[in-house]
């Protein structure tokens, strides 16, 4: 089958069509909780969670009940680090998180079939893969956007830093 100018562009026009159609019903169903401030709600917290252990990979712990509480903790500081953003790029995080949690946007630009807690981690890894590698920058920037927020987050509690054999600032620097 041979793909022609036109219709690559028909295809583009639709696909950015539905992303729109897509963002305006997820606004429109879900008004934001708190108008001024990022909102870490039920979906988009479901997206963080199918995120966060395929980000964090190994580091986070393997029991179960450690494994949850250091998923919960890091979900919130990842919170908080969006909070510390500036409004305008607060509501760009909570309307990426939206339109993921939106279930034909997140079939089509994830590839996860049921809800994102049932994801299976493979899926999650090959659709941040994928986006870390598109041809275009707007996903790129969305995954640089996650990967930052998550690793960031991550990291920035001294807690975490033995993981990875950090001992912490040389205390000199500190006094």
């Amino acid at each position: 089958m041979q793909s022609s100018r036109r219709s690559f562009l028909k295809i583009g026009v639709a696909g950015a069509c539905t992303l729109a159609a897509g963002g305006a019903l997820y606004r429109l169903a879900n008004p934001a909780a708190s108008p001024h401030r990022f909102a870490l709600d039920g979906p988009a917290l479901a997206v963080l969670h199918a995120i966060i252990p395929v980000m964090l990979g190994p580091v986070l712990p393997a029991a179960d009940a450690a494994r949850a509480d250091a998923l919960r903790a890091a979900s919130q500081r990842v919170r908080d680090a969006v909070r510390g953003l500036p409004l305008a790029t607060q509501q760009e995080v909570q309307d990426l998180f939206g339109l993921l949690a939106l279930g034909p946007v997140r079939r089509l630009l994830a590839g996860v079939a049921g809800g994102w807690e049932q994801a299976d981690p493979r899926q999650v890894a090959a659709f941040l893969d994928h986006w870390r590698t598109h041809s275009l920058q707007t996903p790129q920037v969305a995954y640089h956007a996650l990967h930052d927020l998550i690793i960031g987050a991550w990291y920035a509690d001294p807690s975490t830093w033995p993981s990875i054999g950090y001992p912490g600032p040389v205390k000199e620097l500190l006094a």
